[in-house]
């Protein structure tokens, strides 16, 4: 029999609830002090290890202060800077006409709203999620490469678009509880809901989860 929506919003919620016992210190990885650090910092995470990123971003943040400073960067020192990261030439272009956007538009301040954010060169929507929910305490759901993956698992939503997968996911996750959500099911992710090999067997949401292909002892 398949699934009500009114049936999946309450399997969610179990699902939140097991997983907050499950994983207590569950937190954002990347290192921040500032909503211009961590927009940088998760920029740089595409395709990269947030560990990767926060051994880059101290020296980073210390030659670039501010958006000026950083719209002001000459590209190969850039490049030289964030190469360890990984698709460093991509990656620069988006953070200087980030950068120089925030300088034209914002007068240097990161803005606060995900249409102003996801205005900006090389910010989409789960860029723009992970500021709004982790630097200005925003009820925002971002959806990485972990969420994706865990959430199409358990059955919560169901598409090959993140940006599809967000909007289901914004029907069966409760307001006010969704970048809680984002930080347990990329812990989830990381921990035991791992990509080749999960660990289902002592996986604290196996009951509640459909997916067919779990692993065994």
């Amino acid at each position: 029999m398949r699934e009500t929506a009114t049936a999946r919003r309450a399997r969610a919620r179990k699902i939140l609830q097991a997983l907050e016992r499950a994983y207590p210190d569950a937190k954002i990885a990347l290192d921040f002090g500032t909503p211009l650090q961590l927009l940088v910092a998760t920029i740089l995470s595409a395709q990269c290890t947030d560990e990767r990123v926060n051994m880059v971003t101290p020296a980073l943040f210390k030659t670039y202060p501010s958006a000026e400073a950083l719209a002001r960067a000459k590209p190969d020192k850039l490049e030289a800077a964030i190469r360890s990261t990984g698709f460093y030439r991509a990656k620069t272009r988006s953070l200087l006409g980030m950068a120089k956007a925030l300088v034209e538009r914002h007068g240097g301040e990161v803005p606060c709203t995900r249409e102003a954010l996801t205005e900006l060169p090389g910010v989409g929507l789960k860029t723009a999620n992970v500021v709004l929910g982790n630097a200005f305490g925003e009820d925002a759901l971002a959806v990485d490469t972990h969420v994706f993956r865990v959430a199409q698992r358990l059955g919560l939503a169901r598409s090959d678009d993140p940006d599809e997968i967000h909007d289901q996911l914004l029907e069966v996750i409760p307001r006010g509880q969704r970048t809680r959500a984002t930080h347990l099911l990329i812990t989830h992710g990381r921990r035991t809901c791992v990509a080749r090999k999960p660990a289902c067997p002592v996986c604290p949401v196996r009951a509640l989860c459909p997916w067919p292909d779990k692993t065994r002892r």
